[in-house]
Parts: structure tokens; C-alpha cells; sequence
């Protein structure tokens, strides 16, 4: 039997690629490398990308379409080959950002997601490009807080992949596990579901360019924590919390966990939240309601930086409530945030002076 270029080619035409039904001669998917050797023949099928989820698939049907319509005697190899080469495995996760940053408590109630979401925003006002992944799976807050909890989520194609597109308010491109489930019922997750929901929403998003990526962590010690270390290098941590001692003893269980070892994440500093009550009629007084600078003594003790003690002022929470977060306005609590946004980024500027790039944490068990 003679073998010759164009019996291989007449038998691929009889091959059709799934993804837009065209045949891979007419879908210039054949190489032009056809060899034939007597009884064995080899070629390449190229495809658009190297995950392409039909490769398998059209190497065993390129290989049946030759056998059955010239010879089940002929010796066929197929290689395949990829328009765009597939990104390296140590490429990083998000490439488009500069500065990760969790924003962390030891327990709940100290107003965590409260500064991440303002900061955020203070960020964004003072001309950064700034993204907040709400990762309180169990306790999303971010959708209220930006005013966005009935959006809907949209996805495009990004270099041949379909990615979730953020949504975007006050400058802030925001994602949170509270845009797919229901926010009426509690999220009954094992601890697995919640951190594949998690890396999907960093992984599988258009982040794009960003100057600072926040991240709501929630609170305490946990499988999240675990998960964003092992999945992003984090540029630091922010520790929040009131100066009420309980609230610090969590809080300095969760600056051990960063500092680890194993974990070794840098503490960019302390925010001490609720700090003192001043009511609007005596603006020069101060009531410390949860104790005197419990956390400035904690920054001290731990040498690390205080970053804002942050004032308890009831339009803070009703700003939140109402979508509106308080650093989008100019009054002294819009600047006691604006302060901070100006102290984290002197502390990463600081960090990445004196200390090398951020890899992610690699736990062996």
C-alpha cells in the first residue's frame, strides 16, 4: 500500500472539532509536518490553547479516521502542538497585582470587614487601582456594605478563558462568596467546599492591574487562612481590633499565626477600631468604652507599627448599612480612614524595601 500526503489529509477531513464543527483540514488544525515513513505516517494537530478539553478526543479520532479509511495496518503517531503555550507552573496566581493584603481579626465584632471595606475605598480615592475579595465565607458583608447584594455576576473571555468579572463601585473592584449563595440562608459548607469556592473567586476572576488586592479574612484562626496563604503570597497582614482586652488576646493569636514559621507572613501593623467615643456636641472629649489603647500598647509590645485608631462613631456602621461606605466622605471619620490608607501603604512601602518578593506558604504534612 502507497501512502502519500493527500490520503492523509482526505481522511482528516472526515474529523470534525466539537468547538465550531468545521473539520480539522477546513479548521487548519493539521500541521504541516506530515511524514510518512512505508507503513507509518505522524503529524501534529494544533490546537488554541494547551487545555484545550477536546485534545484527547481529536488524537483518537485522527488516529480511527486514518485506519478506517485507508488501512487498520498503518502506524500512526499524532504530537500536538498549541497556538498559545501554556503558562509556566511557577507563573504567578495574579500576575496584575502588586500588593496583596489580608485584612485579619483574631474574633469577630471588632469591625473587621468595616476598615477593609474603607480602606478599600480610601485606597481608591487617593488614585490607586484597588481590588476586596470578601473571604468571610460563612459571614459575607462586603455585598452591603458597597450597596451591590442584588448583582448579578457576568463572565468573559480573557486569552481563551472564561473569567468572572468584578464588580465595580466607589473605584473598588469587588468579588465576595455573597454574590452566589442565597443571603437569607446560612452557607452550610465543609471546610473543603468553602476553600475551592475561595480559590475560584481569585483564581478564576479578571483582576487585572491592581496597585493593592485586599482580602476580608474571617476572623479568628482557620482552613481560610491556610487556604490564602498556600494559594497567594501575601504582601502582609493588617490586624484589627478594639482596645477590649478579649478582643486583644484573640488578636494576638492571630498575629502568631502570620509570624509561624512555617507561615511567616509580615504584620504591616495594628488597627485599633472603635478607640473612643467622641459625641458630637463636645468634639474635644473623649470616652475610651472598651478600654485605652489596648492595641497601641499591643503594637508596642509586638513591634509592630499602629496604623489609625479609628473612632466609634454610629455614622460609620449606618454608612455601611446604607452601601455607603464612610470614606467616601470628607469628615473626620472619612479622614481618620483616609490616614490609614496613607499609613498601609508607607508600612508595604517599608515591607518591600527591606524584604524580598512574597511566595506562598508551602504547608507539608
Amino acid at each position: 500500500m502507497q501512502l502519500y500526503p493527500a490520503l492523509i489529509t482526505d481522511a482528516l477531513q472526515t474529523v470534525r472539532y466539537p468547538g465550531n464543527g468545521k473539520n480539522l483540514i477546513e479548521a487548519g488544525m493539521v500541521e504541516d509536518d506530515i511524514r510518512i515513513n512505508g507503513d507509518t505516517v505522524s503529524f501534529s494537530l494544533i490546537f488554541d490553547k494547551p487545555t484545550d478539553p477536546f485534545i484527547k478526543s481529536m488524537v483518537k479520532a485522527a488516529e480511527t479516521a486514518i485506519h478506517t479509511y485507508i488501512s487498520p495496518d498503518v502506524k500512526v503517531t499524532v504530537n500536538v502542538a498549541s497556538r498559545r503555550p501554556a503558562a509556566p507552573k511557577d507563573a504567578p496566581l495574579l500576575p496584575g497585582v502588586k500588593n496583596i493584603i489580608g485584612v485579619a481579626s483574631g474574633k469577630g465584632g471588632v469591625g473587621k470587614s468595616t476598615v477593609a471595606a474603607n480602606l478599600a475605598v480610601a485606597l481608591a480615592r487617593e488614585g490607586y487601582k484597588v481590588g476586596l475579595l470578601d473571604a468571610d465565607i460563612f459571614g459575607p458583608s462586603v455585598p452591603k456594605m458597597f450597596g451591590i447584594e442584588d448583582e448579578q455576576l457576568y463572565i468573559h473571555d480573557v486569552d481563551g478563558r472564561q473569567l468572572i468579572i468584578p464588580i465595580e463601585r466607589y473605584g473598588v473592584k469587588l468579588l465576595s462568596i455573597g454574590f452566589v449563595v442565597d443571603k437569607e440562608k446560612a452557607v452550610l459548607w465543609r471546610g473543603s467546599m468553602a476553600s475551592n469556592a475561595l480559590k475560584q473567586l481569585i483564581s478564576d476572576a479578571d483582576w487585572g492591574e491592581l496597585d493593592y488586592f485586599l482580602i476580608d479574612m474571617p476572623p479568628g484562626t482557620s482552613d481560610i487562612h491556610l487556604t490564602l496563604v498556600q494559594t497567594l503570597g501575601l504582601t502582609g497582614v493588617v490586624i484589627v481590633s478594639t482596645p477590649q482586652e478579649v478582643a486583644l488576646a484573640d488578636a494576638r493569636k492571630g498575629i502568631a499565626m502570620f509570624m509561624e514559621d512555617k507561615v511567616n507572613v509580615p504584620i504591616l501593623g495594628i488597627v485599633e477600631n472603635m478607640a473612643y467615643f467622641t459625641p458630637a456636641e463636645h468634639p474635644d472629649e473623649r470616652y475610651y468604652i472598651f478600654g485605652k489603647e489596648g492595641a497601641v500598647k499591643l503594637a508596642e509590645k509586638l513591634g509592630v507599627r499602629l496604623l489609625a485608631q479609628i473612632p466609634l462613631v454610629a455614622s460609620i456602621a449606618d454608612s455601611g448599612d446604607n452601601g455607603k461606605p464612610i470614606a467616601m466622605t470628607d469628615t473626620i471619620t472619612g479622614y481618620a480612614f483616609a490616614h490609614l490608607a496613607h499609613e498601609v501603604t508607607d508600612a508595604v512601602a517599608a515591607r518591600n524595601a527591606t524584604l524580598p518578593p512574597t511566595t506562598k506558604v508551602e504547608l507539608k504534612h
